[in-house]
């Protein structure tokens, strides 16, 4: 798939820190009418451009994070700003900052069983001075970077944005703006602006339709000497207007959507890497709606793996025939779901000529976890197993089929007699198999068990068999 490992992007913009108290709330306080929280564990999570950068670093590119944190009285990081820049390093990202007495911007939300109780904003207007130190990070840094990123949320990080985009166009480097406010007249020139439908209808007017947005967005482009301009749409997808080309329309790529939090933060992450990689804006722009089709499925202020995105680029083009990951990708995907707190559930077999008794079994082992992997026999493995006459249909046409089934969530391929190498490299969660086995005959078990994982024994159905079809089919 997409290789973004060479893209350079330089983000810039307001940064802010995260913060999630959760706790039972067992009672009311005798104080005043409010629950009491007891507070069991904290999470810290970066926002605004901050979130844009880890996004844009998840997708294997390389970031670097301009922006404005607190400064303590002896002239160090405040707290905050610490945990901020903690949370970048420790995902590849570059930082420079700008430091400010005004602090650094902390939203933090109380939460209990999965209910936000309350959220209390620490922030003060950023001063003139920090944000003119932003110019100046940005005339240091520019040259290094293919596409520079605008993240405006109106915290005054970007006062002065007019500057920043003259110093890359001087530098002959891109810029995309996610613009914030009434007056886009700040974002002149900009290669490319980035609003929402709210914000865009603030700005020109009611547009109910695609037509009117394309008319809307065309004046826009010309009135701002842009070379275009992305409408966001929520569930009508996106719509990218540009001087010269067709207008380019995308419907929403979601199925289920529980958490819209950051998710323009992905887009613009998305857009912007695959802009840097030499991806056409309309290319770039499908890659950004298959991202935010994957992020809108997280729950708070998320990131999407290249990994992830990978994943559902393969399922949208699966009408074009099967694509199966490989070994790597699907130990990045096993990763992610567990530190998710979704349970992996893993099994193996030829499956030669599916039937119903092996879609039952599926859907059995599928109930014991979150995910489902099947790791299948490839073709030289069955014939070790099964004779020369095995498999009927090839390892391709297998995982095409297994693929299609609701309850699956990977599959992969191994040309072992048994998959215990997989199984010892994945870690699985619950490692699962049909027969007459015990526990500690399976293959793999013991890995399971050392990493703190289940060994679970299923039947087979009774009547069901590959064999026998194969024999009734020769038969008759």
């Amino acid at each position: 798939m997409h290789d973004f490992s060479q893209s350079k992007i330089l983000v810039v913009g307001d940064v802010m820190l995260d913060q999630y108290w959760n706790g039972r709330a067992g009672r009311i306080s005798p104080e005043a009418p409010v629950p009491v929280v007891k507070v069991a564990n904290e999470e810290m999570r970066a926002g605004g451009a901050a979130n844009v950068a880890l996004n844009v670093a998840a997708l294997g590119a390389k970031a670097c994070l301009l922006g404005v944190i607190g400064q303590t009285e002896e002239g160090g990081q405040d707290q905050h700003g610490q945990q901020l820049t903690h949370l970048m390093h420790q995902a590849g990202v570059k930082t420079d900052w700008s430091l400010s007495p005004s602090g650094t911007i902390c939203k933090l939300r109380v939460l209990s069983h999965h209910q936000q109780l309350i959220r209390m904003d620490f922030e003060e207007p950023v001063p003139e001075v920090p944000a003119q130190v932003l110019v100046d990070l940005v005339k240091k840094h520019i040259a290094d970077y293919d596409v520079l990123v605008l993240s405006d949320y109106a915290k005054g990080a970007l006062q002065f944005v007019e500057q920043m985009i003259a110093v890359a166009i001087e530098a002959n480097v891109p810029v995309l703006v996610d613009p914030k406010g009434l007056d886009f007249s700040r974002y002149q020139s900009a290669t490319l602006i980035k609003p929402n439908q709210s914000e865009f209808e603030a700005i020109v007017g009611q547009a109910v339709d695609d037509d009117a947005v394309v008319e809307k967005a065309s004046k826009l482009i010309d009135d701002l000497s842009l070379q275009a301009l992305l409408v966001t749409r929520s569930e009508h997808g996106m719509a990218l207007i540009t001087q010269k080309d067709t207008p380019y329309l995308l419907k929403s790529r979601a199925q289920e959507v529980y958490d819209v939090t950051g998710a323009g933060d992905t887009v613009m992450a998305a857009l912007a890497t695959g802009f840097a990689s030499g991806l056409s804006l309309q290319n770039s722009v499908h890659l950004a709606n298959q991202a935010a089709s994957v992020v809108v499925r997280k729950v708070g202020t998320s990131t999407v793996s290249k990994a992830e995105l990978d994943e559902a680029i393969k399922a949208d083009m699966r009408h074009k025939g099967y694509v199966a990951m490989n070994e790597d990708e699907l130990l990045e995907l096993v990763k992610l779901s567990q530190k998710n707190g979704e349970k992996v559930v893993f099994t193996n077999g030829c499956f030669d000529l599916l039937h119903s008794g092996h879609v039952r079994y599926l859907n059995e082992a599928a109930k014991l976890g979150e995910r489902l992997i099947i790791a299948v026999n490839s073709d030289e493995s069955v014939k070790k197993l099964k004779g020369d006459s095995r498999p009927i249909v090839g390892v391709d046409g297998r995982m095409e089929l297994l693929s299609a089934l609701s309850c699956v969530d990977w599959v992969v391929s191994f040309n072992e007699e048994t998959p215990e190498r997989l199984i010892c490299k994945l870690l699985p969660d619950v490692l699962v198999k049909g027969g007459d086995y015990k526990p500690e005959e399976i293959a793999g078990a013991q890995c399971v068990w050392d990493a703190g994982g289940q060994v679970e024994i299923l039947s087979f159905w009774d009547g069901y068999s590959t064999s026998k079809l194969v024999d009734k089919i020769q038969t008759d």
